[in-house]
């Protein structure tokens, strides 16, 4: 609950323009390449992808590709948060574990982050201490761009994780919160 007054709480959601994760050329790549490991932050600069750092950080029975010293996860167990499942993970059949960013990117982006250096963008985007989790292919793609007030995880028992996971991220890069997500944060929030 203290979390909640840390952050600020605005209206609504903008729709601010320019928003494009893409780095092909011609797109706008504005949260930078995709698990880049060149940016300044935890896991920034190690010689691994942001998405294996969020990998072998979360899961058990991990495997890595010979070679890689230890970066290239080939295979291992996740405890999923939002399903509340054990998960097997192999690299033949990645898709089924992402990397959910809690605070979406298009959310962040109407939210203030169209404001912030691109070097701070990409920190954001690569933040394995405070906005990225590996869970399960299905709810990630449900969550999509989704706050609070439109998506949970089907993992009840995880609500208060989640609702602090999402208002630290708020905090730590003074990210707003609408009123309806502050509002289904307080409500879980009471139970926790």
């Amino acid at each position: 609950e203290e979390l909640l007054t840390q952050v600020q709480v605005v209206a609504a959601r903008g729709d601010a323009v320019g928003y494009e994760r893409g780095c092909k050329s011609g797109e706008g790549c504005v949260f930078g390449p995709a698990w880049t490991d060149d940016y300044d932050g935890p896991g920034g600069h190690d010689g691994c992808g942001t998405r294996d750092n969020v990998l072998a950080r979360s899961m058990t029975d991990v495997v890595f590709r010979d070679g890689t010293h230890n970066c290239v996860v080939v295979e291992g167990t996740l405890a999923d948060p939002y399903s509340g499942a054990q998960l097997g993970f192999t690299k033949a059949d990645a898709g089924k574990i992402q990397i959910d960013h809690v605070y979406p990117l298009s959310a962040a982006w109407d939210m203030g982050a169209n404001g912030w250096l691109p070097d701070k963008r990409v920190r954001f985007a690569n933040d394995i201490d405070f906005n990225l989790l590996a869970v399960n292919g299905t709810d990630n793609q449900s969550k999509s761009d989704s706050t609070p007030a439109q998506w949970l995880p089907p993992n009840g028992a995880y609500h208060c994780f989640y609702a602090g996971k999402c208002l630290s991220v708020a905090a730590q890069y003074e990210l707003p919160i609408t009123q309806d997500d502050h509002r289904a944060l307080a409500s879980i929030a009471r139970t926790c």
